[in-house]
């Protein structure tokens, strides 16, 4: 039987959003295929406040960070690190051969503004990569304000993973200024895993052409000249794009700006039951408006409590990831679920844990 997702990630998808998957074949070399790109492109702009163009990945998220990496880097990449998925895109930088230094803070400690100005002020970086919305802490890291930083060093590109961010909370990619900004759509999308988007700006394409082919597949300077085209280089996951185009038109009838709200109201309800029987992993001030890193501060068992959410009542919740599993326990808040699912969710832990 189906478990109701409140993981970050995969997370629950609507039944009708599932049928777009179904959507008959094209041929991606045809108008209808073109079209359908075309279609996607302003809806992802709005969501995103920008005028950039947004690219699509046939891939996981961790493609997107790979290409961002390897394509935006002449110098050296500065990787701000203070969870399980920042440290990944350190080592996707170094695993790919690109000059790199890992920025290390403690786990529930967010990066700052002034630790970035500290770093870019020794001049050995162009790039700097930073994860917004940290998927393995519930960390929100005050990216505007590490932006303003950033923009004082007008050689320094900024790469964001927004992976759990994106489409639940607001991104000015304009506004803020950032050059690169990726997601999975499997997280506040509230779609399949499959597809990765990323909005690019105009000097990082500028980079991206001087710097030397370091990926074919992940290739930013071939993916712009398709998509220019309305096109992609290779062939890219069909019903993914019918599947989003959807679920974007749902989000724009919603309205971003009350999408947003309602993944801020059920982050309060979740973080103040937390604070109530447990704790919370990041430092105040920092949450995430998407899912929520409990402390296992009284020393449940957590791997039970998941194994008999998922037995008892269908539903299932997430572990603490890497070096905090069992210390912590995730649930998410993200995507197309209500305010009336979350308060449910939370009864039935309570009812398992005798709370």
């Amino acid at each position: 039987m189906h478990k109701r997702l409140f993981t970050p990630g995969p997370t629950q998808v609507r039944p009708e959003i599932l049928k777009e998957l179904a959507t008959p074949q094209v041929h991606h070399r045809s108008p209808e295929f073109s079209e359908l790109y075309a279609a996607i492109q302003p809806k992802l702009q709005q969501l995103l406040y920008t005028e950039n163009p947004v690219l699509l990945f046939t891939s996981s998220s961790t493609g997107a960070m790979e290409s961002a990496v390897t394509n935006l880097v002449a110098k050296r990449c500065l990787n701000l690190v203070n969870g399980a998925f920042s440290k990944r895109w350190h080592e996707i930088t170094a695993g790919n051969g690109v000059p790199c230094d890992a920025f290390d803070v403690p786990w529930d400690v967010a990066v700052k503004p002034e630790m970035v100005d500290e770093q870019l002020a020794t001049g050995q970086y162009d790039a700097v990569t930073l994860v917004f919305n940290e998927t393995s802490t519930g960390m929100l890291n005050p990216l505007e304000k590490i932006a303003e930083v950033v923009a004082r060093y007008p050689d320094v590109l900024l790469l964001v993973d927004a992976v759990s961010g994106m489409a639940g909370t607001k991104i000015d990619t304009g506004g803020w200024k950032l050059d690169f900004v990726l997601a999975g759509v499997q997280k506040a999308f509230a779609l399949p895993a499959g597809l990765a988007v990323a909005a690019v700006s105009e000097r990082a394409l500028e980079r991206a052409g001087s710097v030397p082919p370091r990926s074919y597949y992940f290739n930013l300077t071939k993916m712009h000249k398709s998509h220019l085209k309305n096109q992609t280089p290779s062939t890219p996951s069909i019903p993914h794009m019918y599947a989003l185009n959807a679920q974007l038109v749902d989000m724009l009838a919603e309205g971003i700006e009350n999408r947003f709200a309602r993944h801020a109201k059920m982050a309060a309800i979740v973080q103040s039951w937390a604070q109530k029987h447990f704790g919370i992993f990041p430092e105040e001030g920092y949450w995430s408006p998407t899912l929520t890193c409990v402390k296992n501060t009284t020393e449940i068992d957590v791997a039970d409590l998941i194994k008999r959410l998922a037995g008892e009542y269908n539903l299932r919740i997430a572990n603490g990831y890497g070096d905090i599993k069992g210390k912590t326990f995730r649930i998410a808040h993200m995507g197309d679920t209500q305010v009336d699912e979350i308060e449910g969710v939370l009864r039935a832990i309570e009812t398992v844990l005798g709370l």
